[in-house]
């Protein structure tokens, strides 16, 4: 009996858990910042903006590029570099920050913020543009930029 009692208390604990851990999920879900319409269809579905069209493409200034979706940090200012490739071109990424998967095809690496899963764009390798041999293609829709001199640096 004892047995019995102690396996219900359990499963209406286990149960008020399971309640409680899904507000929290929304709650994140909701410190996203809001997208309009063509944010959703780059960053949620995997779109591209048309090449030399993204605010970023040619900017110069010095400072951190975050994810649009939920401000977290992605790359440096001092990692970006002209490709002329239509698109903003970093070949390096800030630890951590981005994640890197095969897409469908099998012929191209796209890139995620590693924080909330926006898509970015693709990674390449071996074009030489640099040292590192290395060139994130980012959509600038993905993307927003805190300037050096500003103490807001995004999320860690």
């Amino acid at each position: 009996m004892k047995a019995i009692v102690i396996l219900i208390i359990l499963g209406l604990s286990f149960g008020s858990y399971a309640q409680n851990e899904q507000p929290i999920q929304d709650a994140k879900k909701m410190e996203y910042n809001k997208l309009n319409e063509f944010e959703k269809y780059v960053i949620l579905e995997k779109g591209t903006e048309r090449p030399f069209t993204g605010k970023y493409t040619d900017h110069k200034g010095k400072g951190t590029y975050v994810c649009k979706q939920c401000g977290a940090a992605l790359y440096n200012s001092s990692d970006k570099f002209d490709s002329h490739c239509g698109w903003p071109s970093f070949d390096d990424e800030i630890e951590g920050a981005v994640h890197r998967s095969l897409d469908a095809d099998g012929r191209r690496t796209e890139i995620t913020c590693a924080n909330c899963g926006g898509h970015l764009g693709h990674v390449f390798f071996g074009e030489g543009f640099t040292d590192k041999d290395t060139r994130h293609c980012v959509n600038s829709v993905s993307l927003d930029f805190i300037p050096a001199n500003d103490t807001k640096k995004g999320k860690q």
